[in-house]
């Protein structure tokens, strides 16, 4: 039950959009554009289309597509619906995002179709009504699948009259762990709208603002930035490409007036390699605020990116699937405070930096980080043993390990579970380590990240071969290619011997010891 003074859901507040503002562009992505009435009425649309299949609350919606305008449409829909939207990563194997629609009970696929064979692999393998196979075609359906406009087209675009609550499930954001297997955070409508309206105070957003969306829409960053320009009344551009173009990136920022954008180092660097004559005629005078994420930026790029920038504010932040933003550096902060990720956000309880024992730490020492905002996830789907883990009281932690300086500014020194960020995605090294290990010809695997210019870091595996076997990097790159993700395999495999191998005294790998013994 919804009560006055309960914030809207997305789908909720893009019915406002749609009465204030129905003339003006509302989402768009490289290809097409729609305004606020526009897009609200496909998502009524789609709403009563998904129930209308006897899709009831509270069921979930798997979705495998490259970022395009449709990601509007569905996150609109599921959540006036009061359906629980499931995005899946589109750089997944058919394994992995069998997982994910099997773990989350999903009861329909939504589905690009140049990514439909990742479904088709594993389709028989899950128990969906074979009328809920619905795919974003460029061309031609087949057989097998149902159009998703032809699903659209014989709908109602009546506001549907789902009693959708605030604190009911919006979507499952399947985020690894250090057990290898995806956890599915749950997202609720309160949660996101929280994060949202937060994020607007923090960042000052305003209905004149275009915020240009290139990280993947099944992240937990494009996500809540969607939400957040979406509550403000402003127009959101979603970067429809299957892989990051720089110079592409930068002539839409310069033709579409972008205000906002949010980018990990690696893409900064990218554009700052493109020519000058590559980055189109219109300027970049519009641009007021870039957001840096996912990793660390160096002095000499963020210098870079202000001068390409000239109009505009640089900020950093740190966060989480889980825990949504924790931690902001403004844009006067940044060489004052470089290397540290800001202090808390807007809205949020003072950091809690705890030992092993649960003492808090003083200023200049390590702990493990802990939040508390009232955004914060509310636990991981169906796995009450990993989501008790990952709270103490009403404070969560995802495992890092932070020190805050004597003016609470927060610097991350290591990540407890060693999860390696490559190009803005989080590999977890248990992971690929099962998938390498699984090899006969293995007798033992360590996985590190190792510093990488253009990507943050490439993934390492160090490997001890059996006693008398022989073993090459092919063989092995071979083994990984239909197991594991593109980004999650090793760019680099080495070999060591047994003795090479850095352990504890209870025979524990020291991941930390390893990347310094390579380097």
């Amino acid at each position: 039950m919804m009560r006055d003074t309960d914030p809207l859901n997305i789908g909720q507040v893009l019915t406002v959009q749609a009465r204030l503002q129905p003339n003006r562009t509302g989402a768009r992505d490289l290809t097409r554009a729609m305004t606020f009435g526009q897009w609200n009425r496909r998502a009524c649309r789609l709403a009563n289309a998904l129930t209308g299949l006897g899709l009831s609350k509270g069921e979930r919606v798997a979705i495998l597509a490259y970022n395009r305008i449709e990601w509007a449409e569905i996150l609109a829909a599921t959540a006036k619906a009061g359906i629980i939207a499931v995005p899946i990563n589109f750089r997944l194997t058919g394994s992995e995002a069998k997982y994910i629609i099997e773990n989350s009970g999903a009861a329909a696929v939504i589905c690009e179709d140049v990514l439909a064979p990742t479904i088709e692999g594993v389709r028989a393998e899950v128990s969906i009504p074979t009328d809920r196979y619905f795919l974003i075609d460029n061309g031609k359906v087949d057989g097998e699948w149902r159009a998703y406009e032809d699903l659209l087209t014989a709908a109602s675009d009546a506001e549907p009259d789902a009693a959708v609550s605030p604190d009911d499930t919006w979507c499952l954001m399947y985020t690894s762990g250090t057990t290898g297997r995806p956890k599915g955070a749950i997202r609720t409508h309160r949660g996101i709208a929280m994060l949202a309206l937060m994020t607007a105070v923090e960042l000052a957003t305003k209905r004149a603002d275009n915020a240009l969306l290139v990280m993947p829409m099944c992240h937990a960053n494009s996500l809540f930035f969607f939400s957040t320009f979406v509550y403000s009344g402003a127009s959101v551009t979603i970067f429809s490409q299957a892989s990051f173009d720089p110079a592409l990136c930068l002539r839409t920022i310069g033709e579409t007036g972008t205000t906002f954008t949010s980018l990990v180092p690696t893409h900064y660097t990218m554009m700052l390699d493109v020519p000058s004559a590559a980055r189109g005629q219109a300027s970049f005078g519009r641009v007021e605020k870039l957001m840096i994420s996912s990793a660390p930026a160096r002095a000499d790029t963020k210098r870079a990116v202000m001068e390409m920038f000239p109009n505009t504010g640089l900020f950093e932040l740190y966060g989480s699937t889980e825990g949504g933003w924790v931690t902001m550096l403004h844009p006067d902060e940044q060489f004052d405070k470089l290397g540290t990720v800001g202090r808390e956000t807007i809205g949020s309880a003072p950091i809690r930096l705890l030992d092993e024992d649960g003492t808090e730490m003083p200023d200049g020492q390590p702990g493990e980080l802990y939040s508390c905002n009232p955004y914060t996830f509310t636990g991981y789907w169906n796995n009450p043993q990993k989501t008790a883990e990952a709270f103490r009281g009403n404070y969560m932690s995802v495992g890092d390990i932070a020190i805050r300086d004597e003016d609470g500014f927060i610097k991350l020194i290591d990540r407890k579970n060693n999860v390696i960020i490559t190009g803005g995605e989080n590999v977890y090294p248990s992971e690929v380590e099962a998938v390498i290990g699984s090899h006969p010809a293995v007798a033992d695997v360590a996985v590190i990240g190792r510093a990488d210019d253009k990507w943050g870091e490439c993934v390492t595996a160090a490997v001890v071969r059996r006693a008398d076997v022989m073993l090459e990097e092919a063989t092995l790159s071979d083994w990984c290619k239909d197991k594991l993700a593109g980004y999650k395999r090793p760019r680099s495999i080495i070999f060591i011997t047994p003795e090479q191998m850095p352990r504890n005294a209870t025979g524990k790998i020291l991941h930390r010891l390893l990347r310094e013994q390579l380097g």
